[in-house]
C-alpha cells in the first residue's frame, strides 16, 4: 500500500523551476492552470470586494503597479491593479497577476515609492507562484489524506492529514513574506524607486501592529494576533532577516531614486477614511446606509463587520452575532409568508408582527437546539433579513433581548441624519512654525485619541511630531 500511495502521489505531484528566484519548488499546476485559477477567482472577488468608484485614482495605482511588473521577473503576464473601497489595512495577490490594495492602506502611505512597494510586494508573490506553492501542498496533504483513508479504511485519517495540512500551510508564512519583500525591493529599484521604501512600508505596518497593541493594552481587552508581516524579532529598522532580504535592492539602485512623496499625497485629497457614503457608514454604535436609506444600532461594546454580502453584528466575545442581508421578493409576500419561505420546513415559535417608523415586518424564533431570531422588515422596495444566532455554551435567551433591541432599531435614516453623517475624509496641509499634532487633533473628527490617530496616519507613531513645511494628512 505504502509503495502504490508514493507512486501515485509522485504522479501527480511535479516540481518546477520558480521564474523568480531559480529554485525548484513543488507544485501540482501549470502555469495555464494558474492563469485559469486567477481568472476565475478574480471574478468571485470582483463581487466580494467593492471596486472604489475613482477613475482617476484608479489609473494612477494602475501606471504605478505597471512600472513595478514590467521590471518583474514575470513582465509577460497582464497584472490588473485594483483599489477596493474598504478601510480594511489590506493589500492581496490572485494567480496570474490580479493585485488588490484597499483603500485602508492607501491612507496610511506617505510617498508613490511606498504605493510602489506595497504594489512590488504583491507582484512578488505572484512572480514566485507563491499561492500556486500553497495551492500545491494543501492538495499534496488532502490527497495523502484520501489515500490513507481508503487504504485503511478509517475515515478519521483523511480527518488528520487534512488538519496537517492545514497547519502546514496558514496563511504565506513568514519566509514568503520576506522572499516577496526581497523580490519588491529589487523591482522597485529596477522601476527607479527607492528600495528604501519597502522598510517605510513594513514600518508603517509595524506600527498599526503596535498601535492595535496598545489600544487592546488600554482598553484590557485580549491582544490581537499579529498582522500582515506577522511578528517582528525587532522594529523593521533592526530587523536582520529583513535586512538581508531587502539590502541587495540596494546595489541595483542607478541615479537619483524617486520617492515622490508630496504627488502622491496630493492624490490622497479627499479619500474617505474609515467607511465611505456608498458602502455605509458607522457612528458610534449606530450604522447609517444613505444610498438604502436605513439606519439601525447594536448594543454598546459590539463590533461591526461590513461587507459586500451582509452587515454583521457581533458581542465582544465573538459568542452572538446578528446578520443583516438584503433579500428578494420577487412575488411580493408579505413578512410573515417570506419568513417561512425563507427558512424552509424549520418550525417558527414566539412570533411577532413589527410595526416600526412606518416600516412593517414580522419576527420569530426558529426552534431546536441551534435557535435562532430571525426578522423580515420590508423598507419600500427592500426587503431586510435579520438572522440573529449564539455559538458555545450561550442561549438565545441570554441574548435575545439584545437581539430584538437590534431588530427594532431598524429605520429609515432622517432629514438631519442624511445631512449629518457624511464620510470622514483626507486633507492635505502644509505644518506651520511650531505647530503640533496636537493643534492639528483639536479640529479633528477622529474618534478616540486624535493625537494618537493622527500619529499613525502620517507615520510619527508612537512620539513623533512634524517639522514646519512637511505635508501632513488629517481628517475631517
Amino acid at each position: 500500500m505504502r509503495v502504490s500511495l508514493l507512486l501515485a502521489l509522485l504522479q501527480l505531484a511535479g516540481c518546477a523551476v520558480n521564474p523568480a528566484t531559480g529554485e525548484s519548488n513543488f507544485v501540482m499546476m501549470s502555469e495555464q492552470q494558474e492563469l485559469d485559477l486567477g481568472q476565475r477567482y478574480n471574478q468571485q472577488i470582483l463581487k466580494e470586494n467593492p471596486r472604489y468608484a475613482d477613475e482617476q485614482l484608479q489609473a494612477y495605482v494602475q501606471r504605478v503597479g505597471e512600472r513595478v511588473a514590467k521590471n518583474s521577473h514575470r513582465n509577460q503576464l497582464t497584472y490588473q491593479f485594483t483599489v477596493v473601497d474598504s478601510p480594511d489595512i489590506n493589500a492581496f495577490a490572485l494567480p496570474g497577476g490580479y493585485i488588490y490594495i484597499h483603500r485602508g492602506l492607501l491612507a496610511y502611505l506617505s510617498s508613490e515609492a511606498e504605493l510602489a512597494a506595497v504594489l512590488g510586494h504583491e507582484v512578488g508573490h505572484v512572480t514566485a507562484r507563491h499561492s500556486v506553492q500553497q495551492q500545491s501542498q494543501s492538495t499534496a496533504w488532502g490527497l495523502l489524506g484520501q489515500a490513507v483513508a481508503i487504504g485503511t479504511g478509517v475515515g478519521a485519517a483523511a480527518d488528520i492529514t487534512g488538519a496537517l495540512g492545514n497547519a502546514f500551510v496558514r496563511g504565506y508564512g513568514r519566509d514568503m513574506e520576506l522572499e516577496a519583500d526581497g523580490l519588491g525591493a529589487q523591482y522597485l529599484a529596477r522601476s527607479g524607486y527607492d528600495p528604501q521604501a519597502m522598510i517605510e512600508v513594513v514600518k508603517v505596518l509595524k506600527n498599526q501592529e503596535d498601535f492595535a497593541l496598545d489600544q487592546a493594552a488600554e482598553r484590557g481587552d485580549a491582544q490581537p494576533a499579529g498582522g500582515y508581516h506577522g511578528v517582528f524579532d525587532t522594529h523593521p529598522d533592526n530587523d536582520r532577516r529583513l535586512q538581508q532580504v531587502v539590502g541587495p535592492a540596494r546595489a541595483l539602485a542607478t541615479g537619483e531614486q524617486e520617492v515622490n512623496r508630496e504627488a502622491f499625497l496630493k492624490r490622497l485629497e479627499g479619500l474617505p477614511f474609515g467607511d465611505s457614503a456608498d458602502t455605509g457608514m458607522r457612528r458610534g454604535q449606530r450604522f447609517y446606509h444613505g444610498d438604502l436609506n436605513f439606519t439601525l444600532a447594536f448594543p454598546q461594546g459590539w463590533n461591526l463587520l461590513n461587507r459586500p454580502d451582509a452587515l454583521i453584528g457581533h458581542s465582544a466575545d465573538q459568542q452572538a452575532f446578528v446578520a443583516l442581508t438584503l433579500e428578494d421578493n420577487p412575488q411580493s409576500l408579505p413578512p410573515l409568508e417570506l419568513l417561512r419561505q425563507r427558512v424552509g420546513g424549520q418550525r417558527l415559535v414566539a412570533g411577532v408582527e413589527l410595526q416600526q417608523a412606518g416600516l412593517k415586518g414580522y419576527s420569530a424564533v426558529i426552534a431546536g437546539n441551534a435557535a435562532k431570531r430571525v426578522a423580515i422588515i420590508q423598507h419600500g422596495a427592500q426587503v431586510y433579513l435579520l438572522v440573529a444566532a449564539v455559538r458555545g455554551r450561550a442561549s438565545l435567551e441570554s441574548y435575545d433581548e439584545q437581539f430584538l433591541s437590534v431588530i427594532n432599531s431598524f429605520r429609515p435614516m432622517t432629514g438631519a441624519e442624511r445631512k449629518e453623517v457624511k464620510p470622514l475624509r483626507l486633507h492635505m496641509v502644509k505644518v506651520k512654525p511650531g505647530q503640533t499634532l496636537e493643534a492639528l487633533a483639536n479640529n479633528s473628527k477622529l474618534p478616540g485619541d486624535a493625537v494618537k490617530a493622527l500619529r499613525l496616519l502620517n507615520n510619527l507613531y508612537p512620539s513623533g511630531q512634524p517639522r514646519a513645511g512637511d505635508w501632513l494628512k488629517v481628517v475631517r
